[in-house]
């Protein structure tokens, strides 16, 4: 990794676990001193690094650097730090003797009872979301009005407001109970749905993935699975969807970034490991009898791992994603519903099914219409290919388009 590319990269690594282990450390009503701690943190790496070059262990120095500046914090407010802790005494020297757990357990833990604090049923689903983007997983306030196809303003004034009412109910950070599990799982898994979704289809940046927000995703979502109240079907089904995705990473962008389809693939290069993990999960998730979206989705993907273009395939995800319309009904997974219907159906039937859909906004509904058409109407097919490439944002997504008009 470059240079001028690990401070980001520390930051959106780092920064979320530092700031869970400061919030259990100090309540949730002391939010702002936790980020500003870390903030002054990655400062600091700025101005020293950059004098005195990159030190051998990074993300270690982050952490010496944010206990000693949190013990210095507390040293100079000890009536703060009396309030977080009323056993400290006065003394420099027990507030020195305070342990700041950052160790891999420490984070883990922090991280846990942080993702059911922040997604707690006294404030909006909305907010809860965003304010879990922003502390777990390092999301700037664009990024979260990118994902909600919102303004930055609302953004802000949710997380204001979710972090206000968690200060006002005075809700602890400690590790979730079943019924915690049970009364904010469904927020808890849109959160990590929507940040998987973000890195696996960038709405943000102009790029076609971006794997560590993809990673980071599949790493809390396995932090759920670690802790057994929580290792559900709902979500042993969603880090199978994301094992899944993940598997064909390799094979889903060329070396310049650009979007390779998935017709396109180089099977080769899809990750076996990752599609065996990906059976384990959705084999635990078959457990019990509730059915989510992410069963079905998860389905659909372990389908799309099967290198054979045969029509049981194909059928199987049709059949998959009928289920899903029934179950939430969603423009998008209409519009993916379509490709599979042209495999089993015909280009016709399924031309004769996308002109119901509501999307004549969404470029990838044209450049779907474009391939249909490629073998029955080239002209219309580029009707079709022109305005996608006219209502295309990314400059992937672009050249994804003009590559099929070749």
């Amino acid at each position: 990794m470059e240079d001028q590319e690990l401070l980001p990269y520390l930051f959106r690594t780092e920064y979320r676990k530092i700031i869970a282990v400061l919030c259990q450390l100090f309540g949730i009503a002391h939010i702002e001193t936790a980020e500003d701690i870390v903030s002054d943190t990655f400062l600091s790496a700025t101005e020293l690094w950059s004098q005195q070059g990159i030190p051998p262990n990074p993300a270690a120095w982050l952490y010496t650097v944010a206990k000693r500046k949190t013990l210095n914090h507390l040293k100079r407010d000890q009536l703060f730090a009396k309030k977080i802790s009323p056993e400290i005494k006065k003394s420099s020297h027990e507030i020195t003797e305070m342990d700041i757990d950052l160790s891999d357990q420490g984070i883990h833990d922090s991280q846990l009872a942080m993702i059911f604090t922040v997604c707690n049923p006294g404030i909006p689903e909305e907010s809860q979301v965003a304010l879990a983007l922003n502390l777990l997983c390092g999301f700037g306030a664009q990024e979260i009005a990118d994902a909600f196809l919102t303004k930055k303003d609302v953004i802000y004034k949710r997380l204001q407001r979710a972090k206000e009412k968690l200060k006002a109910d005075q809700i602890p950070i400690i590790p979730p109970s079943a019924g915690a599990v049970n009364s904010r799982l469904d927020t808890v898994l849109t959160t990590l749905y929507l940040l998987f979704s973000e890195g696996y289809y960038s709405t943000s940046q102009d790029t076609t993935l971006r794997k560590d927000l993809c990673l980071e995703a599949m790493r809390l979502t396995y932090l759920l699975v670690s802790h057994p109240p929580a290792a559900l079907p709902a979500v042993n089904a969603l880090l199978s969807l994301m094992c899944f995705h993940a598997s064909r990473f390799a094979a889903r962008a060329d070396q310049q970034g650009a979007m390779i389809l998935y017709s396109d693939q180089d099977t080769k290069l899809w990750d076996q490991e990752l599609i065996s993990k990906g059976t384990y999960y959705l084999n635990e998730a078959a457990r019990g009898t509730v059915l989510t979206k992410y069963h079905l989705e998860a389905g659909i993907a372990y389908w799309h791992t099967h290198k054979e273009d045969s029509r049981e395939k194909w059928e199987q995800i049709l059949h998959l994603y009928d289920q899903l319309l029934v179950l939430e009904s969603s423009p998008i997974a209409a519009l993916n519903r379509i490709f599979a219907l042209a495999k089993v159906m015909g280009n016709a039937a399924a031309i004769e099914a996308a002109a119901l859909l509501p999307l004549q906004d969404n470029h990838f509904y044209y450049a779907l219409l474009g391939h249909l058409y490629t073998p029955l109407d080239r002209t219309q097919a580029m009707v079709h290919f022109r305005k996608a490439l006219s209502l295309a944002v990314t400059a992937a997504d672009k050249e994804a388009i003009r590559k099929q008009m070749l």
